[in-house]
C-alpha cells in the first residue's frame, strides 16, 4: 500500500487485541505524538497574551489594568467558541487533514502579534482584535482530543487522552517560561524588519519564536498522521449529543476543572503582578506546568478508582485551595499565595484527566446497557455510535469548559477594578465549585442513581 493510500485508514478496530498488538498501537502512537506537538503549539499561542499583556506598559503602551485583563481574557472566549466547529471538523475532514489546517492557522496570531506590539500608538480596540486571533490556538484541543479518542481502545482512553491533553496543556507553561527569556534577544528580529525593542525588550519575539515550530508541526502532521474512515460521520450524527443529559452535566463539571486550569493559567501572571508587584512573573509558568503534568495522573487514577470518585474529591480539594488563596491574599503572604495556587493547578489537572475519562465510559455504557442479549453485530454498531458521540462530547465539553479562560481573567479584572482586590471573584468561583461537587455526587455517586439509571456504570469505573 502506498503512502498516499494510508493517509486514510479504512479498517480500524482497536478493541481487537490481535489487531492492536500487531499494528494498531504503533499507528496510534505515531498519531498521538504529532497530535501532541500540534496541540502544544496551539496552547502556547492561545495563552501568549498572558505574558505579553504584562510587558506592554514597559514598551510604551498606556492601557489600564482592566484593559490588560481584557487582552488576557478575550483569547479564552474566542478559543472556547472555536472549539465547537473544530470538534465537528475531525469526523468531516479527517484528523490528519484538520491537524494540518489548524496548525497553519497559527501563523495568523503570531505574525499579527509580532507586528502590532512594536507600535505603541495602536488603539486598544485594534490590539484587542489582534489578541482575539490567538483564540485560534484554543480550538486545537477539541479537534485533537476528538481525533485521538478514535485511535485507542476503551481500556486505554483515560491514559491516552490524559497524555494528549497534558502535552497540549504544557504549552501554557512553555509560553510563560520561554517568552520572558526570548523577548530579551534582539537577534530573533532577523525574521522580520521591525523596530528595535524598548528597554531591552523585543516583545515581537513573543510571536516570531513560534514560526519555525509551527512549520515543523505542519510538516510532521502531513508526513506521519492518518485519517480514519471509521471516524467519519455527518453533522446530524454528532449534534444529537446536545439532547443527552450527560453532555450538559459533564460540560458543567469541565468548566470547573479545565475552565479553572486555563482561566488561572491566563490570569496568574497578571494577578501575581498586581497583588505582589515586587515579585515579578518569572515563576508563573510553574502553575500550568504542575497542572499539565498532573493531568495524565488524573486519567490513570480514574482508570483505577473511577472517574466520579476522583472528580468529586478534586472539587473538595479545589474549594479548599480557593479558600487558602483568599486567606493568603488577605495577609499578603507571597509564599502562601503561590503555594495555594500550585495546589489549585495540580487539582485542576487531575480533575481534567478524570472528567475526560468519565465521558467515553458514560456514553459507551448508555449505548450498550439495553443490548446485553443482542447480536455481536448490533453491539459493535452501538459501540461505534457511542465512540462517535463520546468524541463529539469530548470536543463539545472542552468548548464549554474553555469559557473559563475568559470568565476567570475577566472576573479578576472586574473584581480588582470595583473592590481593589480579587476576593469577590474568588468567592464566586468557590460557590461554583460547590455546585460541581454536588452535581458529581448526585449524578454519578449516588447508589440509587446507579441502580435505577445506569447500573453498569459502576463496573465501567465512571
Amino acid at each position: 500500500m502506498s503512502e498516499r493510500d494510508t493517509r486514510w485508514i479504512s479498517e480500524w478496530n482497536p478493541e481487537d487485541e490481535k489487531f492492536w498488538e500487531s499494528e494498531g498501537k504503533y499507528v496510534a502512537r505515531r498519531n498521538l505524538i504529532w497530535s501532541i506537538a500540534a496541540e502544544h503549539l496551539g496552547f502556547s499561542i492561545w495563552l501568549i497574551w498572558s505574558i505579553v499583556a504584562t510587558k506592554l506598559p514597559q514598551v510604551g503602551f498606556h492601557y489600564t489594568t482592566d484593559q490588560l485583563f481584557q487582552l488576557v481574557a478575550l483569547p479564552g472566549l474566542v478559543g472556547s467558541l472555536m472549539r465547537f466547529p473544530y470538534t465537528f471538523a475531525v469526523p468531516r475532514f479527517g484528523g490528519r487533514n484538520w491537524t494540518m489546517v489548524s496548525a497553519a492557522l497559527l501563523f495568523l496570531p503570531t505574525i499579527a502579534l509580532a507586528y502590532f506590539v512594536t507600535r505603541p500608538e495602536t488603539p486598544f480596540w485594534v490590539m484587542l482584535a489582534v489578541a482575539a486571533t490567538a483564540g485560534l490556538g484554543g480550538g486545537n484541543f477539541a479537534s485533537s482530543m476528538a481525533n485521538i479518542s478514535f485511535f485507542y481502545p476503551d481500556r486505554m482512553k483515560g491514559w491516552a487522552l490524559g497524555l494528549n491533553a497534558a502535552g497540549g496543556n504544557i504549552g501554557v507553561s512553555s509560553v510563560q517560561l520561554l517568552t520572558p527569556i526570548l523577548i530579551g534577544f534582539g537577534w530573533l528580529n532577523l525574521y522580520l524588519a521591525v523596530p528595535q525593542g524598548k528597554a531591552g525588550i523585543y516583545l515581537q519575539n513573543a510571536g516570531l519564536m513560534w514560526l519555525p515550530l509551527i512549520a515543523i508541526a505542519l510538516f510532521g502532521a502531513y508526513r506521519s498522521m492518518n485519517n480514519l474512515s471509521a471516524a467519519r460521520s455527518t453533522f446530524a450524527d454528532q449534534v444529537v449529543i446536545v439532547r443527552r443529559k450527560h453532555t450538559w452535566v459533564m460540560a458543567w463539571l469541565y468548566i470547573g476543572t479545565f475552565g479553572s486550569f486555563i482561566g488561572y493559567s491566563a490570569a496568574f501572571p497578571l494577578l501575581l503582578k498586581t497583588q505582589f508587584p515586587s515579585a515579578g512573573v518569572g515563576m508563573a509558568f510553574l502553575g500550568p506546568l504542575v497542572g499539565s503534568v498532573a493531568r495524565p495522573l488524573g486519567g490513570w487514577l480514574a482508570d483505577k478508582l473511577g472517574g466520579a470518585r476522583v472528580t468529586f474529591c478534586n472539587f473538595v480539594a479545589i474549594a479548599a485551595a480557593t479558600t487558602g488563596v483568599m486567606y493568603y491574599v488577605d495577609i499578603k503572604s507571597f509564599a502562601g499565595f503561590v503555594a495555594m495556587f500550585l495546589v489549585l493547578f495540580v487539582m485542576t489537572g487531575i480533575g481534567n484527566g478524570s472528567t475526560f475519562r468519565m465521558i467515553p465510559s458514560i456514553f459507551r455504557e448508555e449505548k450498550l446497557r439495553d443490548l446485553k442479549s443482542a447480536s455481536k453485530a448490533d453491539r459493535a454498531a452501538a459501540a461505534k455510535s457511542a465512540g462517535i458521540e463520546s468524541a463529539a462530547v469530548l470536543g463539545f465539553t472542552s468548548a464549554i469548559g474553555a469559557c473559563g479562560g475568559y470568565l476567570i481573567p475577566r472576573g479578576f479584572g472586574a473584581s480588582i477594578a470595583t473592590t481593589g482586590a480579587p476576593h469577590l471573584a474568588l468567592e464566586i468561583f468557590l460557590a461554583f465549585y460547590v455546585t460541581c461537587g454536588a452535581l458529581t455526587w448526585w449524578h454519578y455517586l449516588r447508589r440509587s442513581f446507579l441502580a435505577r439509571q445506569v447500573p453498569s456504570l459502576a463496573e465501567a469505573r465512571v
